[in-house]
C-alpha cells in the first residue's frame, strides 16, 4: 500500500506542486491544465456564463506549468474549459468565482480533428492561386483570367478586396459546404453560393473582375481538397508575451447585426470616457450600439435619415432583393440600411461622430459646378453616398449634417480648432471644423475639401493640373491616386493629413493644407516598393494607415500581408516630376505578418487579410507607446508589432471561431491601477455573424485585450 500511495503521490506531484503555486483571489478562478503527457502550456481556458443582460466570456492563456488564473470575474456560474491547438475541447465544467478548478486537456485524436480550431487563414491558405506564367489574363477565349488581372498580385490583392473584404474566407462555414449533395458539381455549388442573399449581386460583380468561371473553379478545387481530408499545418500556441493576453468579451449586435467599427475614447486623449459605455455602428440595419462594460448591459438606438428612404436616388445600401435564397435565411431579407453608418470617432466631450447617408447621392447645387463655394469653384462635387452625424449621450440624440464630399473613415485632428477630417473613397480628403459648425450651425461653412494634387512641376505651390488619366506635363501638377479610404492627422504638424488608397501597388499621400485651403493644399504621393529594384522587400495593398507620435507614419499592406512604416524624414525628394510614387524606396521598412502564404505564390501573398491598423500611441494596451498594430482579420486576432525587437505579438481570439475585426480602440480607464486600468477594443465585424462558430443564431462580439505582467497576474 505505501509502494503504491508513493507511486500516486510521484504521479501526483507536479500538478500539485504546480497547483500549490496558483493563488487566486474572491473574484477568480485558477487551476493546473494537464494533458496526457503532463501540464498544457499555451492553451486557452475559457469562462462564459449568460446571466447577464448579455454573454459574457473571459479567456487567457497557461503558462509554461499548464498553470492559469481568469481574473476579476462578475459574481455568476461559469462553463469552463480548454481549447488548444492540438487538443480538442474539453467537456465544459461549471464553476464560481473564488474557486480552485484543474481541468485536464484532451488531445485530438486525428489531424482533422485537430485542425477545426485553426484559424480561418490556416484553411485558407490551402486555396491554389494561379502561377505567375498565367498573368497577364487572356479573358474566356484564353485562360478564362479576366484581362484586368495584370500580375499574380493584382489576383491575390482582388481576393482580399473582393472576397475577404466583407467576412472571413476560412472558416468552416465558406471552406466547407454543408449541401453539397443538392448540387451536381462542387462549381456549382459555388457558383450558388456567389450568387445568394443580399450580398449575391455585390459577390458577382466581384467575380466577374477575376473571370468568374476560372475564380469560381479554384474555390471549389479548395473545396473539395478540404472535404477529402487535407489540412493545414498546425499554428505555433501562443508563446512569451502572447501568454499574458487577457480576453474579455461581450455579445452584441443580435443575429443578423453588422457592427463595422467599435470607439471607446477620443484617440487624442485615452482618458475620455474613462469606464463609459463602448459604442459601434452597425453597418446593416442602421443603429448605434453600446456595450456598459462596468454593468454588462447592451444598449442601441436608431440612426435617422434626413430625406425619405425610396424616393428620389435614396435607396438601402443593401440590395433589397436576393440573386439566390440565402443559404440561411431564405427569401428573408435581414438588412435593410438607407444610412449605412460606418465608422464612429469620440470628440473630447464624449460624443460619437459617425460617417453616416444622410440622403441619396446627388448633390446639392452649392457642392457643383457653378456654385459660388469655393471649394466647388476649385474642385466640383457631385455625388456624395455618406456624410455626418453624431451622438451626445448627454441628450441621448442624434444629429445629423450634410457633406458634399462622401465620407468613409474619420479622424480628429491637432489643430488648436476641434476638425474632424474625413476619406472619401474618392478623389478628395474633407473636413468638417467642428467649432464653426457649432458657432454657426451652418453645414456649408463649417466644411472643406481638397484634391490630391502633386507640385510635379516642381514651383513649389498648385496653380494649373493635369487630371489622373492625363499624361504628366513639365509645365503643370498631376493629379494622383483615388479611392482615398484611410485617413490619419499627422501630430506633428498642424494643417497635414495622411489618406491610404489599396490596390497594386496602391499608395499613401501627404496632404498640408496650408492657410488657405483650397487655394494653399499641396499633396506628396507615395507608393509601397513594388517591382523596385532599390527596396529589399515589396509589397502593395495598403488600407489602414495611422501614425506614431513623433511622424512615423504606418500602413497595413493588406494585399502583400506586411505592416509596414514609412518615414518621410529619409526622402530625398519630395516633389518635382519623379515625385510620382517609387521615388522613395528608403523611406519604407516592409515587416511580413506572421501565417501561411497562399499555395502557388512566387513572392508575398499572405493568406490572412489585414482590414486596417492602428498605432497605440499612449500605451493604452500595455505594450510600450507607439506600438503599432494590424487586424488580422482571417487569422482570428489582432497583431501587434514590436518595432525595437521587430517581432510580431499574435493576440488571437480562439472562440467563438471567427474574429474579423475591421479595427480598434484604446482607452486607459485608469492610470493608477496597472494592466487592470487599461485596454484596446475590437470587434467581430464580419458581414454575416452567422458564419461564426454557433452558426446561425449567434450574435457578434465585443473584445477587450489587455497585456498583464505574467500568465497568473491577477
Amino acid at each position: 500500500m505505501k509502494i503504491l500511495l508513493t507511486l500516486v503521490s510521484m504521479l501526483l506531484w507536479p500538478v500539485l506542486s504546480s497547483y500549490a503555486q496558483v493563488t487566486i483571489d474572491s473574484d477568480d478562478i485558477g487551476g493546473v491544465v494537464s494533458g496526457t503527457n503532463g501540464p498544457e502550456a499555451g492553451v486557452w481556458v475559457i469562462a462564459e456564463t449568460n446571466e447577464f443582460d448579455t454573454l459574457f466570456r473571459k479567456i487567457v492563456v497557461t503558462d509554461d506549468e499548464g498553470r492559469y488564473v481568469l481574473p476579476d470575474l462578475p459574481r455568476a456560474d461559469y462553463f469552463v474549459w480548454v481549447r488548444g491547438y492540438g487538443l480538442s475541447d474539453s467537456e465544459p465544467v461549471s464553476s464560481r468565482p473564488g474557486s480552485t478548478l484543474d481541468l485536464q486537456a484532451v488531445k485530438a485524436a486525428t489531424p482533422l480533428e485537430a485542425a477545426q480550431v485553426y484559424p480561418a487563414n490556416y484553411w485558407y491558405s490551402l486555396i491554389e492561386v494561379p502561377p505567375a506564367y498565367e498573368f497577364p489574363g487572356t479573358g474566356d477565349n484564353g485562360n478564362g483570367i479576366s484581362p484586368g488581372m495584370r500580375s499574380q498580385a493584382d489576383w491575390i490583392d482582388g481576393l482580399k478586396q473582393g472576397c475577404q473584404l466583407c467576412h472571413q474566407l476560412g472558416n468552416q462555414a465558406t471552406r466547407e459546404m454543408a449541401t453539397l449533395n443538392d448540387y451536381e458539381t462542387t462549381k456549382a455549388a459555388w457558383t450558388h453560393r456567389t450568387r445568394a442573399g443580399q450580398r449575391g449581386g455585390m459577390m458577382t460583380g466581384y467575380l466577374g473582375r477575376f473571370g468568374a468561371d476560372h475564380a469560381i473553379e479554384r474555390y471549389a478545387d479548395w473545396t473539395d481538397r478540404i472535404m477529402d481530408g487535407e489540412v493545414p499545418p498546425m499554428p505555433p500556441r501562443p508563446q512569451g508575451e502572447e501568454r499574458n493576453i487577457v480576453l474579455t468579451m461581450w455579445e452584441w449586435g443580435g443575429t443578423t447585426g453588422y457592427i463595422h467599427d467599435e470607439v471607446a475614447t477620443d484617440k487624442r486623449d485615452p482618458s475620455v470616457n474613462a469606464n463609459g459605455p463602448i459604442y459601434g455602428v452597425g453597418f446593416a440595419n442602421d443603429k448605434l450600439v453600446w456595450v456598459d462594460p462596468s454593468t454588462n448591459e447592451e444598449r442601441s438606438i436608431k440612426v435617422p435619415v434626413r430625406d425619405e428612404p425610396g424616393e428620389g436616388d435614396f435607396r438601402s445600401y443593401m440590395a433589397l432583393e436576393n440573386l439566390e435564397p440565402s443559404m440561411y435565411w431564405g427569401d428573408e431579407l435581414i438588412w435593410d440600411n438607407p444610412g449605412n453608418p460606418h465608422n464612429p470617432m469620440m470628440d473630447s466631450q464624449g460624443r460619437v461622430w459617425m460617417t453616416h447617408q444622410i440622403r441619396g447621392p446627388s448633390n446639392p447645387d452649392w457642392c457643383m459646378q457653378g456654385s459660388d463655394n469655393r471649394f466647388a469653384q476649385h474642385y466640383p462635387l457631385n455625388r456624395a453616398a455618406r456624410h455626418i452625424a453624431f451622438y451626445d449621450p448627454d441628450t441621448e440624440e442624434i444629429e445629423l449634417i450634410d457633406s458634399c464630399f462622401n465620407t468613409h473613415h474619420l479622424q480628429f485632428g491637432f489643430e488648436d480648432s476641434e476638425r474632424l477630417y474625413f476619406s472619401s473613397v474618392g478623389p478628395v480628403v474633407g473636413w468638417l471644423d467642428v467649432e464653426v459648425y457649432e458657432a454657426t450651425g451652418d453645414e456649408q461653412a463649417a466644411q472643406g475639401w481638397c484634391p490630391m494634387i502633386v507640385d510635379t512641376n516642381g514651383d513649389g505651390r498648385i496653380t494649373d493640373w493635369v487630371s489622373r488619366n492625363g499624361e504628366l506635363d513639365p509645365s503643370k501638377d498631376k493629379e494622383m491616386g483615388i479611392g482615398w479610404y484611410g485617413i490619419v492627422p499627422d501630430p506633428t504638424e498642424a494643417n497635414v493629413v495622411w489618406a491610404a488608397a489599396g490596390g497594386v501597388p496602391g499608395q499613401i499621400a501627404r496632404l498640408d493644407l496650408g492657410e488657405d485651403p483650397p487655394r494653399t493644399c499641396i499633396t506628396e504621393y507615395y507608393q509601397p516598393p513594388f517591382e523596385n529594384a532599390d527596396a529589399p522587400i515589396q509589397g502593395y495593398s495598403p488600407r489602414g494607415i495611422d501614425i506614431t507620435t513623433d511622424g512615423i507614419v504606418w500602413t497595413a499592406l493588406s494585399g502583400s500581408g506586411h505592416l509596414a512604416s514609412f518615414d518621410r524624414s529619409k526622402c530625398d525628394i519630395l516633389n518635382g516630376p519623379t515625385a510620382t510614387g517609387q521615388h522613395c524606396a528608403a523611406g519604407w521598412s516592409l515587416h511580413a505578418t506572421p501565417g501561411p502564404q497562399m499555395k502557388g505564390v512566387v513572392d508575398n501573398g499572405s493568406a490572412d487579410f489585414h482590414y486596417y491598423n492602428w498605432v497605440d500611441q499612449h500605451n493604452t494596451l500595455g505594450l510600450g507607446n507607439n506600438i503599432p498594430i494590424a487586424t488580422g482579420s482571417t487569422s482570428d486576432s489582432l497583431l501587434a508589432f514590436l518595432p525595437e525587437e521587430e517581432e510580431y505579438v499574435i493576440m488571437r481570439v480562439p472562440y467563438p471561431l471567427g474574429f474579423y475585426s475591421r479595427g480598434m480602440d484604446g482607452r486607459i480607464d485608469d492610470p493608477n491601477t496597472g494592466w487592470k486600468g487599461r485596454g484596446v477594443w475590437a470587434d467581430y465585424g464580419t458581414n454575416a455573424v452567422w458564419h461564426n462558430e454557433g452558426g446561425k443564431g449567434t450574435q457578434g462580439n465585443l473584445v477587450k485585450f489587455q497585456v498583464r505582467p505574467d500568465p497568473l497576474s491577477h
